[in-house]
């Protein structure tokens, strides 16, 4: 899908192009290539002189294979952006290109983005540039929004962590958890923290593309103003991603202590069990001996009072275990 975005009045206006044709109709600011076709990246080549690296969308985690800038003057900045899906939460890798001084071509002052699948940080910024006149005043502005919405959307993703995870920690706190809703429990929190580590990550990687832009010294005065802004927000996303980590490690801490406690349970009424059964055990082993003078051998009542003396003997040790409640 190839849609271009256009200022009309100040505010971002949307276009899905369906031929080549129609791009001599907009003067845009922002090209948008969702899972391009080579249809599409050849219009991008043929009108606008850009050719789209094949491996634009690579997952290297050098720096400078992620944020350069070509001789030519075309800025690249490959960042991670976060979809929180509740059934699989992941990262997208989204490919910018910028020339910013090359008159020549006609992609100059346009921003490329190229990304496999849609992102919901870019439909938030459409949604707010729509709304919002003079919010977009130029292509880097709209990179700069990117970043900034980035942020946003993990500011909120970390609130719906903290919100589930009081959910699971008033079920562990409540005591008399049972080994079934301890595994949902784990499995609720195991889930958040993989989320939570995916949010770091990603606003670890807004820091470092957010920083370049900062470096290569392509923002004007407010705009670099607004970078820093950003830095310190994603500053303060990082410190609270540390004290979930803390937090679901406690959780988790407290939930596996109940399991134990569980666990104990079985194995105190084990153990009560057969120290009550020892008093009887060692009966039945003094009657079972074979020895040619015991007189109870003989005692027509012997069966019988052997019995009675076996219960009793584990009858005695199991009410004192429950008088002092060791079997609670």
């Amino acid at each position: 899908m190839l849609n271009i975005f256009t200022l009309a009045n100040g505010r971002l206006v949307q276009e899905e192009i369906e031929a080549l044709e129609e791009l001599s109709q907009y003067q845009p600011i922002w090209v948008d290539l969702e899972s391009p076709t080579l249809e599409e990246k050849r219009w991008i080549k043929q009108y606008y002189g850009l050719s789209i690296p094949e491996d634009a969308m690579d997952e290297d985690i050098e720096e400078s294979a992620r944020f350069y800038e070509e001789d030519n003057g075309e800025l690249h900045v490959r960042s991670d952006f976060l979809i929180d899906d509740a059934d699989d939460p992941r990262s997208v890798r989204v490919a910018f290109i910028l020339n910013q001084h090359n008159t020549e071509l006609r992609s100059r002052g346009v921003l490329f983005s190229i990304h496999d699948e849609d992102v919901p940080v870019f439909r938030l910024l459409r949604m707010r540039a729509r709304r919002a006149p003079g919010l977009i005043e130029d292509a880097k502005e709209v990179l700069l929004k990117l970043f900034d919405a980035d942020a946003e959307y993990s500011a909120d993703s970390l609130e719906n962590i903290y919100d589930e995870l009081e959910i699971a920690g008033k079920k562990v706190l409540e005591g008399n958890v049972s080994d079934e809703l301890a595994g949902e429990v784990l499995a609720a929190i195991a889930r958040q923290e993989d989320l939570n580590g995916r949010i770091r990550r990603n606003v670890m990687d807004t820091r470092r593309a957010v920083s370049f832009m900062m470096r290569s010294r392509m923002l004007n005065a407010e705009q670099f103003e607004e970078a820093r802004q950003i830095l310190r927000d994603i500053e303060s996303l990082d410190n609270h991603t540390a004290f979930l980590f803390d937090k679901i490690n406690f959780l988790m801490d407290a939930t596996v202590g109940f399991i134990n406690i569980n666990q104990n349970k079985t194995i105190k009424i084990f153990s009560v069990a057969s120290v009550a059964l020892l008093p009887p055990t060692l009966i039945a082993s003094v009657y079972g001996m074979n020895f040619k003078l015991m007189p109870e051998l003989e005692w027509s009542y012997g069966y019988g009072y052997a019995v009675v003396l076996m219960v009793a003997s584990a009858l005695v040790p199991m009410w004192y275990f429950r008088r002092r409640g060791w079997l609670k």
